[in-house]
C-alpha cells in the first residue's frame, strides 16, 4: 500500500513540475529575450541572466580614458546588467515558481530604490 502512495505522490510531483515547466515556457516565449542591459559613458553592455556577456559596444570616446578606466567599467555595467537580468528573470518566473524557490536560483527582484533598478545611468568616472 505505501508502494502505491509514494507512486501516486511521485506522478503528481512530476505533473505539477511539467505544468510549472510548460508556463515558465510559456511566460519566456511572450516575454521575449530576457537580458540585462547597462550603459554609460560610451560603453553599452548586454548581459544574459548569470552574468554572460551577450553584447558590447564601446565608442571612441570610451576609448580615450585607458584601458583599465574602460575595464573596470566593463566590468561595473556588466554586474549592473546581470542584476536586471535577474530582475527580468525573477518578474517572468514569479508566478510559477515560489520566493524561495526564485531566490534559491539567484533571481531577485530590484527594489524601486535601488541605482540599478532604472535605465538612467550615473556618469561613469
Amino acid at each position: 500500500m505505501a508502494e502505491i502512495d509514494v507512486d501516486l505522490a511521485v506522478a503528481r510531483v512530476r505533473e505539477q513540475a511539467a505544468r510549472a515547466g510548460a508556463e515558465a515556457d510559456a511566460r519566456f516565449a511572450r516575454s521575449g529575450p530576457v537580458v540585462g542591459k547597462a550603459e554609460a559613458g560610451g560603453v553599452s553592455v548586454e548581459v544574459a541572466p548569470g552574468g554572460l556577456l551577450t553584447g558590447l559596444t564601446v565608442t571612441r570616446a570610451a576609448l580615450r580614458g585607458g584601458t583599465e578606466s574602460l575595464a573596470a567599467q566593463i566590468v561595473q555595467l556588466s554586474r549592473r546588467a546581470e542584476r536586471r537580468a535577474g530582475d527580468r528573470v525573477h518578474s517572468v518566473l514569479s508566478p510559477v515558481l515560489s520566493p524561495e524557490q526564485l531566490t534559491s536560483l539567484g533571481y531577485v527582484a530590484l527594489a524601486e530604490d535601488d541605482p540599478d533598478y532604472y535605465d538612467d545611468e550615473p556618469e561613469m568616472p
